[in-house]
């Protein structure tokens, strides 16, 4: 019987296939999330955390998540 290192493994994936592992595993959340939760909560989760990290990301870009806050919600 062969030994799989399954180490390897998923360093070679994560370094050919980097998209189309991160598309799997949020596929595979989305629809833990459908079957537990329903279509419609899952989605609304879905776009909670999209707009979450759109967040974050604008304030690893800008450097000032304070001004980010201030200029999304006012004073």
């Amino acid at each position: 019987m062969n030994s799989v290192d399954w180490e390897l493994l998923v360093r070679e994936l994560w370094k050919n296939h980097r998209g189309k592992c991160i598309g799997v595993m949020l596929g595979l959340v989305f629809g833990l999330f459908a079957a537990i939760f329903g279509f419609w909560k899952a989605l609304f989760i879905a776009i909670c955390i999209a707009v979450g990290y759109l967040v974050g990301k604008r304030a690893d870009e800008k450097g000032n998540l304070r001004s980010l806050i201030e200029r999304l919600f006012g004073e």
